[in-house]
C-alpha cells in the first residue's frame, strides 16, 4: 500500500474561516462543537493540519454543508465570484 500524498503535492483547501465568520462562530465555539482543541481549528484554517474523515464530517455537520463545500483539493474561488459571477461576462 502506498502512502497518502499530502502537503504541497495534494493540499486540502478549506473555507472554515469564512464559514465561521458567516455564522458568527469563534474558533473556540467550533472546536467545542466538534470536540477538539481550538488550536486544532486554527491549524486546519492555516492548512498546517488536515482533518481526519471523522473530523471533516463533524465540521460539515455543524455548518450543514456537504464535505466538498467545506474542503477541496482545488483552491476555492471567492464566494462573490460564485454567487454573483464577478469577473465573468
Amino acid at each position: 500500500m502506498s502512502p497518502v500524498r499530502r502537503g504541497k503535492e495534494l493540499p486540502i483547501y478549506n473555507r472554515l474561516q469564512v464559514l465561521r465568520a458567516e455564522r458568527g462562530l469563534s474558533r473556540a465555539a467550533l472546536a467545542e462543537a466538534v470536540e477538539v482543541n481550538p488550536q486544532t481549528i486554527g491549524a486546519l484554517e492555516r492548512g498546517d493540519h488536515y482533518p481526519s474523515l471523522d473530523l471533516a464530517l463533524r465540521i460539515c455537520d455543524v455548518f450543514g454543508l456537504p464535505v466538498e463545500a467545506v474542503f477541496n483539493r482545488e483552491p476555492f474561488a471567492p464566494l462573490s465570484t460564485q454567487v454573483y459571477g464577478k469577473g465573468e461576462k
